[in-house]
């Protein structure tokens, strides 16, 4: 037998085993349509090292039991998620605020789908600049008495990530508890020996799905994109900021950062602390146990009700996105949206679309510029679907927006992590506060109100007239959005 022969009968072989193995995969994980065709043109054109993508990027995990803390029901709150479901079914659950009750259904969903408790009892601050946000983490974390928990997408190697990792340091040497959790990939640029300081006066690092060899991650698809300060188990941070002096304005190609962050204190704070102690349990071999202190008695310092919703790759059912949906379909008058990237699935769009064409003031917020080329385009593309339908949408032109933000009707509204995006919506592991008050949600309407002036409107027109290379760059990119 001939070499050439020898060769086309191992590749033949090497074909035939990748397509068999890849078509195995793909339809017995049973993926949406369109995110399978879109891998099966990879396999198609990529023969080999098709398949090797698809093993770095196509993964399901939803099959995997990702998280796990056997103290959990200790917190009760299993037992709370099935009484305030019974309560809800019976029409008796206490709402401390009436208007909250014309949502229901959505407390009702997100209970079932996440065991999102609705606590009725939290003072929420909103921030939408980086010195503020990060002036009053900073104040927080001095005043820290017992334990600091963080979970950060990015944590820059700047100044703001050093002040950051030494104000934890002198807490540490203190005797309070630190435990600092990274996302391998967003913060790939971070030294080895960043945390040094920290670690040395007894804080704790663990990074989160962290590749096994230099360069080989074969998870690197699956990020933590959760941004959670929790301190002394009452006070909580959520929202959009991650840690970098880019988020401070400071970064020239960007100019200034607009984002979205929220302070809590209440009882939303626990399910925050729950919700880290499940991502460090999974990435640390320093397994954390139920303790009172962890969970300790709030006092009442507000009125706002509060659910805080987690989803990821590892479950079934795509939790924020399911809330998002129940968001968008219940908006009676307008629906403000902002949103760094806008890559929606079919449902999320078509929802959307539905609501602009039912006479909803439908009014989408996003950057000017890119800060990741391909979903810039993709974004808009997605933008002119819902231009169509008579939807509104504004370019910020005072710096880069990066706020996930939704409010519907002026009542109810979501700040957290999850982009309008396919990545949030089904790789991503992400955490949103889904905010029931109306003088709260009154603030992010008067937010989004200034943004506006700070914002050049996209009109159907203009849309039309791009230019060829521009439409180009968005066919690509919508072609491949399904496997993100």
């Amino acid at each position: 037998m001939t070499f050439t022969t020898v060769t086309t009968v191992l590749l033949s072989l090497i074909l035939v085993l990748n397509i068999v193995l890849a078509g195995f995969v793909i339809f017995l994980e049973r993926r949406d349509a369109g995110a399978t065709w879109a891998w099966l043109l990879v396999l198609f054109f990529v023969p080999v090292g098709g398949f090797i993508l698809y093993l770095i990027f196509g993964q399901n995990l939803s099959r995997k039991k990702i998280f796990g803390w056997k103290d959990k029901n200790k917190i009760g709150i299993m037992e709370i998620t099935k009484y305030q479901i019974e309560l809800l079914r019976k029409g008796e659950f206490p709402f401390h605020d009436n208007k909250t009750s014309q949502y229901k259904d959505l407390v009702y969903m997100l209970l079932v789908n996440d065991s999102s408790v609705l606590t009725q009892d939290n003072k929420v601050e909103i921030f939408i600049d980086g010195y503020d946000k990060f002036r009053s983490l900073l104040l927080d974390i001095e005043q820290a008495q017992d334990h600091i928990h963080f979970v950060y997408y990015i944590w820059r190697n700047d100044k703001l990530g050093t002040e950051l990792v030494e104000a934890l340091a002198k807490k540490a040497k203190e005797g309070v508890e630190v435990r600092v959790l990274y996302d391998a990939m967003g913060s790939r640029r971070l030294p080895r020996n960043f945390f040094r300081s920290l670690i040395a006066a007894g804080g704790k690092v663990s990074a989160f799905f962290p590749a096994i060899l230099p360069h080989l991650n074969l998870q690197v698809n699956y990020r933590n994109h959760r941004k959670l300060a929790i301190i002394d188990g009452e006070i909580g941070y959520i929202g959009g900021f991650n840690i970098g002096d880019e988020y401070l304005g400071l970064n020239k190609k960007f100019g200034y950062w607009r984002d979205t962050h929220l302070k809590i204190t209440g009882k939303a704070v626990f399910a925050m602390q729950t919700r880290f102690i499940l991502d460090w349990n999974q990435a640390s071999s320093s397994l954390i146990r139920y303790d009172d202190r962890l969970f300790p008695e709030i006092e009442s310092r507000g009125n706002t009700d509060v659910q805080i919703v987690s989803s990821g790759p590892d479950s079934e059912w795509e939790q924020i996105k399911y809330g998002i949906l129940k968001m968008v379909s219940s908006a009676k008058k307008y629906l403000y949206i902002q949103t760094p990237y806008f890559i929606p699935d079919a449902s999320v769009l078509d929802a959307i679309k539905i609501a602009a064409l039912s006479g909803v003031d439908v009014r989408l917020m996003i950057p000017n510029k890119p800060d990741h080329p391909f979903v810039y385009w993709a974004t808009y593309s997605n933008v002119g679907a819902i231009l169509k339908t008579g939807a509104k949408v504004y370019k910020y032109e005072n710096g880069f927006i990066h706020a996930k933000t939704i409010v519907a009707d002026g009542k109810i509204a979501t700040v957290g992590t999850a982009n309008i995006d396919v990545r949030s919506f089904r790789l991503n592991f992400e955490v949103n506060a889904f905010l029931y008050d109306e003088e709260l949600v009154g603030e992010l309407v008067e937010i989004f109100s200034n943004d506006m002036d700070r914002s050049s409107e996209l009109t159907l027109e203009e849309y039309l007239k791009r230019p060829m290379f521009i439409r180009f760059k968005e066919s690509v990119s919508r072609l491949l959005s399904p496997i993100l």
